[in-house]
């Protein structure tokens, strides 16, 4: 059963650098000029994985108990208190854990300040211009 954890846990350091990796990739296209067309397929990729990485995490948490380890954080610390294998990958997996917390915290700052900037460029573009000194519908400038 032993083994089974440390292949499932290696199996989810797999996925969260992937997850990483990603990250990594929509923070370059959200700072492009035109991130759109990139973005629907990262988020699509991302979406797999999260899904990938909940399966695994549930996974990961039915080995603990079947070997009588709680399940979490607190099991895994457990269980890689006396294998070291386990440990190693488990040392791996939270570091990946936490590089993708600050990369997924980077870019939601980037996505807030692009949702700011576009906010302003429409408010600015909805502004009426005064009458005075401006071409009317008809191409004509007013009181001409």
């Amino acid at each position: 059963m032993r083994d089974a954890l440390l292949a499932t846990v290696t199996e989810e350091v797999a996925a969260v650098q992937a997850f990483e990796s990603l990250l990594v990739d929509e923070e370059k296209a959200l700072i492009a000029a035109q991130p759109l067309p990139a973005l629907p397929a990262i988020i699509e990729n991302k979406t797999a994985l999260t899904e990938r990485i909940s399966i695994l995490e549930k996974t990961r948490d039915e080995q603990l108990n079947a070997l009588g380890f709680p399940s979490g954080f607190v099991g895994m610390e457990a269980a890689a208190a006396d294998d070291g294998a386990i440990a190693a990958q488990w040392a791996l997996l939270t570091a990946a854990a936490r590089r993708a917390k600050q990369c997924n915290s980077n870019n939601g700052v980037l996505i807030r300040t692009r949702m700011e900037y576009n906010r302003r460029a429409l408010a600015a573009l909805q502004v009426a211009p005064s009458k005075s000194g401006f071409y009317g519908p008809d191409g004509r400038l007013p009181g001409a």
